[in-house]
């Protein structure tokens, strides 16, 4: 008999932030764990759920017992389960959605399993001569079956028959007949398994490589300091010292996670550490089918994958013996989920290397604020790499006042006679161009010059993008799509003359095109790369020089290595710039920035051509400069004054229903309940119209706090969400350190 306590702590899926006692039953005692899947009894049906805890005693007297428990072992490592147990607690979510979160749904979800398949092996009797020359004059479809399979070893039932030209029937005769063996099999789907990989070798560092990666080391032996800023500028070979950092790691035992912002960096990244670590590496991202997710997912618990790469939620993979988890592009605002529960990959990162006492490394050319502040704190440490390796050149970096060409030519254009110029020379000199832009579609607007009318989207706040492939017109919040009308539908206008405003991705190439017919020219966006492997063709295209152009947003804005790129252009430097948002000016710097660290990478110097209608901008300006310590001290001066992060917290707090009047009473109501519960430090606003008003046919309301704490506004509104009755059609999202304010 096990002396484990009787009574059982479970987590729910469907219940509403809330814990339940069931009664253990005999045939479970010992086996249970916490984090076990386990199906309960749940009102008049049943429910999955996750054991957290056990007990003695419980205070209900009568105890439903649990019915079963889901697999061989838990699915929840016991920090796992900590971790989100914080991540509820932080972002004010409730604890079963964030403990969906650390678990994809390809492992938790019903049906959830290994594919089985039927395998194929040689019998005794296909080693007798005798036997095989008599299969062979009566059956040579099966003989031939028979030889491929004796000379290439084991195959799956369906792969023989295909290969042999023969149906599966017939090699179910070769069993029959005694010559093979067939058995089910479980058949592990290998994301990367038509892919190969050139093994490569550590690297000699630079000095400044070498000290930043002792400085990483001591963290992952001593945790002294436990959480690294690795600041190195775009090409100083940060990739590097992640991997020999990872090495130092596997050599004493212990795994990785690295954490990239965008899936359509992932191929490069997974290229360079199965390169250098084989079969080690395993890859989760949301492009994976359901079946890979599971099979990688459980190779990563096994430990038969030590390190693992992918973008926000693989911070959750259950690595064992975690050393090091290294956070890539950690300024990336990607690495913040925008549904509930709505958490920071970057400061999850740093709770859980916490929680299992790992070191973290932050790894950006453009760190966002928070963490050049906690640096300044003393919360985190500095490692910083100022040049490129190899003492290659940073780009030269040129900004064209559109103003003065719209001028000069009497028009706007999308391209400045500059950057035409320098992409005719890079074509005639074999080398290439990567053109940023982060507006996909053609146009962004259609506009009826006669009368001012504006294609707009019925359910929400936004202007229509035209889209020429598909010549239909798109909302980009909602994904409705129409036809472009023939004629204005403007009551008393009528006018066929519809003129298209703004320019998209689409349209940038489609001008090129016609500009130089002869080059190569490659598109890269999320309408471009819907299908499964098109972000590695893409880019595997682009790195042997089939492409001369790559056009795109802010997919190739970061973390590509392509050496014979040294031109980069941006088209529009200004769309971030003008958002209304308070870290508008800090995301154009970072992504000019950024996007400028493309160019030059190999052995000739780079240029980069802005093109911009606000030139004197200071954001613009420190871009050009490469100046990313005067931009930060500027802007954290501005955001002192201002009280904005990081000096404070932000905690917004969205209304959104289809009544306006509704939305503005209950988020009075709401209002009128919360203040007096809150500290005089805390700053509130709202509710107030949303910078995009209406999204979905919902109307869209904002409320914000700000406070020196975190704890200082969670507290209260826990304690005010709680009591408040919302009606039935305002829906509430309480967004905890908010990065964007739309």
């Amino acid at each position: 008999m096990s002396d484990q306590p009787a009574i059982a702590r479970v987590i729910v899926e469907v219940a509403r932030n809330r814990e339940f006692d069931y009664r253990i039953p005999e045939r479970l005692l010992g086996a249970l764990t916490v984090g076990a899947q386990v199906i309960v009894p749940f009102g008049h049906s049943e429910a999955r759920g996750y054991v957290v805890g056990f007990k003695d005693s419980s205070t209900f007297a009568r105890l439903k017992e649990i019915r079963e428990m889901v697999g061989r072992q838990a699915l929840v490592g016991e920090n796992v389960l900590k971790l989100a147990r914080w991540i509820a607690d932080y972002y004010l979510a409730p604890v079963e959605t964030a403990v969906r979160a650390v678990l994809p749904g390809a492992v938790r979800n019903k049906g959830a399993g290994y594919q089985e398949r039927l395998q194929v092996v040689p019998a005794a009797l296909s080693h007798d001569e005798a036997a095989m020359q008599q299969l062979r004059k009566r059956a040579p479809k099966q003989a031939a079956a028979l030889d491929l399979l004796l000379s290439g070893g084991p195959a799956f039932l369906s792969h023989l028959a295909h290969a042999a030209h023969t149906s599966p029937a017939a090699v179910r005769g070769l069993e029959q007949k005694g010559f093979v063996q067939i058995s089910r099999q479980t058949a592990e789907r290998d994301p990367l398994a038509q892919q190969v990989f050139l093994r490569t070798e550590p690297l000699t560092l630079m000095p400044q490589q070498t000290a930043a990666l002792a400085q990483v080391k001591q963290s992952m032996d001593t945790l002294q300091p436990s959480v690294i800023l690795l600041y190195g500028v775009t090409g100083s070979g940060k990739t590097e010292v992640y991997l020999q950092a990872i090495q130092h790691g596997l050599a004493r035992g212990r795994g990785a996670i690295v954490l990239v912002p965008e899936i359509a960096l992932t191929p490069q990244t997974i290229e360079r550490f199965r390169g250098r670590f084989g079969d080690t590496v395993a890859v989760l991202h949301s492009r994976l089918s359901t079946g890979e997710r599971h099979d990688e997912w459980h190779r990563i618990q096994d430990g038969r994958a030590r390190i693992v790469i992918g973008p926000r939620s693989a911070v959750f993979a259950p690595v064992r013996d975690l050393g090091l988890i290294v956070v890539d592009e950690e300024h990336e605002p990607s690495y913040k989920q925008e549904e509930a529960p709505r958490y920071n990959a970057r400061d999850v990162a740093v709770v859980r290397g916490r929680l299992d006492r790992c070191a973290v490394v932050l790894g950006s050319a453009t760190p966002a604020l928070e963490s050049f502040y906690n640096v300044r704190r003393g919360k985190y440490a500095l490692a910083a790499m100022p040049a490129r390796v190899d003492h290659r050149q940073m780009p030269v970096i040129r900004v064209v006042d559109m103003r003065i060409e719209a001028e000069r030519e009497g028009q706007a254009h999308v391209f400045s006679r500059e950057l035409i110029e320098a992409i005719k020379t890079r074509i005639e000199r074999a080398e290439q161009t990567m053109l940023f832009l982060n507006r996909r579609g053609y146009a962004s607007a259609l506009i009826c010059p006669k009368c001012g009318y504006v294609a707009e989207c019925t359910q929400c706040s936004v202007a229509l993008t035209y889209h020429k492939a598909t010549d239909e017109l798109l909302c980009h919040i909602c994904g409705a799509h129409r036809r472009v009308p023939a004629r204005c539908p403007a009551p008393g206008c009528g006018d066929p003359a519809f003129r298209f405003a703004g320019v998209g991705t689409e349209r940038v190439e489609i001008i090129l095109h016609k500009l130089f017919p002869f080059a190569r020219v490659q598109r890269m966006d999320s309408d471009s790369t819907t299908q499964k492997g098109s972000h590695r063709r893409i880019l595997g295209d682009f790195r042997t020089g089939q492409i001369d152009v790559l056009v795109g947003t802010q997919m190739i804005a970061k973390g590509l290595h392509f050496p014979n790129v040294t031109l980069v252009g941006v088209v529009f430097a200004d769309l971030s710039l003008h958002r209304p948002d308070f870290r508008a000016a800090e995301r154009t710097f970072q992504l000019l920035t950024q996007v400028a660290g493309r160019a030059g990478r190999g052995e000739i110097k780079g240029e980069v051509i802005v093109q911009t209608y606000t030139p004197h901008h200071p954001a613009i300006q420190a871009a050009r400069r490469l100046d990313y310590q005067g931009f930060m001290d500027q802007e954290l001066e501005a955001r002192r004054e201002l009280g904005y992060p990081p000096f404070t917290h932000l905690v917004g707090l969205t209304l959104k229903g289809p009544s306006e009047q509704k939305i503005t009473f209950a988020g009075d109501l709401f209002v009128k309940q919360l203040q007096p519960l809150l500290d005089p430090q805390v700053q509130m606003a709202g509710p107030l119209p949303a910078p995009l008003a209406r999204a979905k046919g919902d109307f869209r309301y904002q409320i914000l706090l700000r406070a020196p704490q975190t704890k200082q506004m969670t507290g209260p509104l826990r304690q005010t969400l709680a009591a408040f009755k919302w009606p039935p059609d305002v829906a509430c999202a309480v967004d905890v350190d908010a990065l964007s304010l739309t």
